[in-house]
């Protein structure tokens, strides 16, 4: 049945058919797998990266590959370049710790519409600080120049992407395999959109209103341009300290994402998310200003959640006393299921989602 209100997929991404891409590239990836003796890949054990034997006796190398998306055109009506290498980074590293992964490298890919030293020199500002966030080093990149294919707002068009390897020690690989019934699903604060979601986002938000407004107290450029946060520091510390049984970026299609660690797990398991914090004001106007469903909000937006915790409840206090220690909130938002199923109880409905995507 087609949704009344706006939707991620009327406003031009259709995650569907995405998925489809995805599996038409996967279908032949499996070629290259063993060309090199030197790396042997592991796609049974990889899904928010990719894993690697290199012959290192107690450690996998893991990669990730990310971008910032269409969030680059708010900085491009904004005119602001030096927070969206935050996001950069943290799209990367954010996915190398899921897995337990420490952050070591990064490269970026720079595509630009012309040239601009003002605008480049904003765009590095903003990956250095994300590289001090998350202790990793900028050893290299890619700048092309693509005036037939960039295309932005006054000249300012850009693209921006990046790939982060990491190292992870093998006792300490985090892969969803230990999660069993009754684990709690603990949530780490977001600051608002993060880097997905956009497409919707400005559907919204930017059809009647520029990033200059201010909509029901709400600076619009202010709330679209806020940097993604970074978690890989709280999040190696609690591997360090606490028994962690699964961890979660929770970025393009919101807690789906849960389904990546549900197909580790050993026994049948499903999440039931039944004390999700309030939705963030950002999210509320989206809903409001959109006729978003309540269904279709959450499987876009991360809802004020972005990163998700897997663990006994025995470690909850180690999990609280860490994310204090590193300025952020952690919230109990729901527990691990026998069903494979991923349900949502909020106070307005219930909501379930497939527990195969993703």
């Amino acid at each position: 049945m087609d949704e009344k209100g706006a939707t991620y997929k009327k406003s031009g991404v259709d995650i569907a058919e995405e998925g489809k891409v995805i599996e038409e590239i996967w279908k032949l990836l499996p070629k290259t797998f063993k060309l090199n003796p030197n790396a042997k890949f592991l796609p049974a054990m990889s899904h928010y990266g990719g894993i690697v034997d290199i012959g290192i006796p107690d450690k996998y190398l893991v990669v990730t590959v990310d971008g910032v998306g269409s969030k680059v055109l708010i900085a491009e009506m904004l005119e602001k370049f030096d927070t969206v290498g935050i996001d950069c980074i943290a799209m990367n590293v954010n996915d190398l710790i899921c897995v337990g992964a420490e952050p070591l490298v990064f490269v970026d890919y720079f595509a630009i519409e012309q040239p601009d030293s003002i605008m480049a020199n904003q765009i590095a500002m903003g990956l250095v600080e994300g590289a001090i966030q998350s202790k990793i080093a900028v050893v290299g990149g890619e700048t092309a120049t693509l005036p037939d294919i960039i295309r932005g707002h006054n000249g300012k068009g850009f693209d921006l992407a990046g790939t982060a390897i990491g190292l992870v020690e093998k006792k300490k690989l985090v892969l969803g395999d230990k999660i069993i019934p009754d684990d709690i699903i603990y949530g780490i604060e977001s600051n608002g959109l993060h880097s997905n979601g956009y497409s919707l986002a400005r559907s919204v938000l930017l059809e009647k209103h520029t990033v200059n407004d201010v909509v029901d107290g709400l600076h619009l450029g202010e709330e679209l341009i806020k940097p993604t946060l970074i978690y890989v520091q709280e999040v190696l510390e609690m591997i360090n300290k606490a028994d962690i049984h699964g961890l979660a970026n929770i970025t393009g299609g919101s807690f789906l994402k849960l389904a990546r660690l549900m197909r580790q797990a050993k026994t049948t398991v499903g999440v039931k998310l039944d004390s999700l914090p309030e939705p963030l004001p950002i999210f509320k106007l989206i809903q409001k200003m959109g006729n978003v469903s309540v269904k279709e909000m959450y499987k876009t937006f991360n809802m004020g959640v972005g990163f998700c915790v897997i663990a006994p409840e025995t470690e909850e206090a180690t999990l609280k006393e860490i994310c204090k220690k590193h300025g952020k909130k952690l919230f109990r938002i729901g527990s691990i299921i026998d069903e494979k199923k991923i349900i949502l109880e909020l106070p307005s409905e219930t909501i379930e989602y497939p527990a195969d995507k993703y």
